[in-house]
């Protein structure tokens, strides 16, 4: 049994097939259930990081920085190493640059619109340096591959994969360093509103873990098991494709997104943003360019790679002319609205490389 449930989350013919072969009653019955299983773990997850912030002394919106957006992250992972070894190149690198652009543009620019989203200057001049640092790397890495190779389509190497593993390594430990040094002023800033005192530690790692396995495994189901229905309903591909499947691996992020945001913890989403998207271009690309060098179509160069970087450094602008302590809500507008000219150009060019994460 255990080795089945495993095959249905990894294989996604397997999973397609299980759907396929449900009565439409309980193919709806299993969207209801994935969609109530999806809120509640995000609200776990989100009251555990809450918990473990007051319980440790660390900043949540560090927290959110690294170990929230590692759980969320690791899928994209997963299924970028297996595009890799299967030789879709495409869909590996294109999963991480589309999960960085939907990152920063829909989910934070969603949050931004909604709420008072907090500028932590002391994270967002460290971690947010690092955040547009890693994509502006990978795009120079690949631009001099293209300009030095020869080739059309030049091929993201294995060094390259294991660089990207190490920065991650040091990435990790000097976000623990510098949470450390600025914990004080950094918890200042965050609303402290415990009156009672949190739960244990352990307990406080078991909401997490519990509540991001609850999110990744209702996730995993709910995007095809909805693609599913809309298609006996009547919706075409090409629809569903620009509008589910696009929006796949970033519903974790998103629905913790919605969750922080609902409990007035919006600085747990901006950590989240900012080290999902270091995560996907250190762990999710370097990671995959370790399993297999990854060509790079020639749509990155002249598209998604432009799209990435116009909406991190438009986020990074944002903070250095804001002189206030928030976000404002037309900086959220623009955001979104990159992201939604990203999407709609993607599919006016006819999706020609597929991008899971966006």
């Amino acid at each position: 049994m255990p080795t089945t449930l495993l095959r249905l989350f990894v294989d996604e013919t397997a999973l397609h097939n299980a759907l396929v072969g449900l009565p439409t009653w309980l193919l709806l019955l299993f969207i209801v259930v994935c969609i109530a299983v999806l809120s509640k773990g995000a609200d776990w997850m989100i009251e555990g990081v809450v918990h473990l912030a007051q319980r440790t002394g660390l900043p949540k919106i560090v927290i959110g920085a690294t170990i929230v957006s590692l759980g969320t992250t690791t899928p994209e992972a997963v299924v970028s190493v297996m595009a890799a070894v299967m030789g879709n190149a495409g869909l590996a690198l294109g999963n991480g640059v589309g999960s960085i652009i939907a990152d920063t543009g829909l989910i934070l620019g969603i949050t931004c619109i909604l709420t008072t989203v907090p500028i932590n200057r002391f994270i967002l001049s460290r971690m947010g340096w690092v955040q547009v640092g890693s994509a502006t790397l990978l795009v120079v890495i690949c631009v001099g591959l293209l300009l030095t190779s020869g080739e059309a389509v030049p091929m993201l190497p294995r060094w390259v994969g294991i660089l990207f593993l190490a920065l991650l390594v040091v990435y990790l430990y000097v976000s623990y360093l510098w949470a450390r040094q600025g914990s004080t002023a950094l918890l200042m800033e965050e609303k402290q509103t415990a009156t009672v005192a949190p739960p244990a530690i352990a307990l406080c790692w078991l909401m997490i873990g519990g509540g991001l396995l609850m999110v990744l495994a209702s996730a995993r189901v709910l995007v095809p098991a909805a693609s599913e229905m809309a298609l006996r309903i009547g919706v075409p591909d090409d629809v569903i494709a620009a509008t589910l499947v696009a929006l796949g691996t970033s519903l974790p992020e998103l629905t913790t997104a919605i969750a922080a945001v609902r409990k007035g913890y919006p600085e747990i989403t901006l950590g989240n943003v900012i080290g999902a998207d270091v995560l996907n271009c250190l762990f999710v690309i370097g990671a995959a360019a370790t399993a297999r060098p990854l060509a790079i179509p020639p749509n990155f160069f002249y598209f998604h790679f432009p799209a990435m970087l116009l909406i991190l450094y438009s986020l990074r602008l944002f903070i250095a002319v804001n002189r206030g302590t928030h976000f404002h809500r037309w900086q959220g507008a623009w955001l979104l609205a990159v992201y939604l000219v990203y999407v709609a150009l993607q599919f006016t060019l006819g999706g020609s490389t597929p991008t899971m994460g966006v």
